[in-house]
């Protein structure tokens, strides 16, 4: 009785956020894109984080963070220890998680990218992990795709809090593919189920059916994502989805990413930014 009550109440938030979501604007045109200026390089692998900082996997195997002039700030030249890194979250430009799957390894490092720590999830009694971040207060979500919980644990890897398992809460489990924290809410997406979002005590709040995205971000208000040669953003305080065609000066690019309103494309020859207006 308590799971159908359960089923019903999110069934009805699932209803109410459906709703709220308008219909996409029209595609704009390419001048909603201004080109900014290209970080000549050759690099495998970027991200970016709140404050414009660029992170940069070389071609020599060093992660190497500049700031939004171009300016070096600092490199870590250890970044294969464990073989390449499968996600890299730098949510926090004070600290910089590097994710090793193979080894269930996250490497923790400082804002001048200087080794301060490792944890080994399998000490911890977690093998199967394909999502984490960093949360606000400089701790690690995870989702733990064996016993299906948003977890969060401290440096050392000793669990904090853990939600409720999914199978109670959802007729099919997601699996996340992504986790982002941002100003009071944990955001997890899959792309065959959309966002679910959470409060930092682990407690699902609500679902943004928002599908077949890819590279997504949520950067202030703003929600991100990517699908058929096509940039979406979601206004989570005005509820408005827009969708901007993306254009064919764009070119070839080997990665894209939204963020702080701007584009940034990874391409052969270095990193073209564009901003979104």
């Amino acid at each position: 009785m308590i799971l159908k009550k359960l089923q019903l109440k999110y069934l009805f938030l699932f209803i109410c956020v459906s709703v709220a979501i308008p219909v996409a604007t029209t595609a704009q045109s390419d001048s909603a894109f201004k080109f900014l200026k290209t970080i000549k390089g050759n690099y495998s692998y970027f991200s970016v984080d709140n404050l414009d900082n660029i992170y940069l996997i070389t071609d020599n195997n060093r992660l190497k963070k500049i700031n939004g002039n171009g300016d070096s700030i600092a490199v870590f030249n250890d970044v294969k220890r464990y073989g390449n890194p499968y996600s890299i979250d730098v949510t926090n430009p004070l600290k910089v998680l590097l994710y090793y799957k193979n080894f269930s390894t996250i490497v923790t490092l400082d804002r001048l990218l200087t080794m301060r720590n490792t944890v080994n999830l399998r000490t911890q009694n977690i093998f199967l992990v394909n999502s984490l971040a960093l949360s606000y207060d400089n701790n690690i979500w995870l989702f733990d795709e064996e016993d299906f919980k948003l977890k969060k644990i401290d440096e050392q890897g000793k669990l904090l809090q853990e939600s409720i398992g999914w199978r109670l809460l959802f007729d099919t489990v997601p699996s996340p593919v992504k986790i982002i924290d941002r100003d009071n809410f944990v955001y997890l997406y899959d792309p065959e189920k959309g966002f679910y979002i959470f409060d930092y005590y682990g407690s699902f709040k609500n679902r943004l059916p928002f599908l077949k995205w890819n590279n997504v971000e949520v950067s202030g208000k703003t929600m991100y994502g990517f699908d058929d040669g096509k940039l979406y953003s979601y206004e989570l305080s005005s509820l408005q989805l827009k969708e901007y065609r993306l254009p064919v000066f764009f070119g070839d690019y080997l990665a894209i990413k939204a963020m702080n309103r701007k584009i940034y494309l990874l391409k052969s020859d270095g990193i073209d930014i564009y901003e979104i207006k």
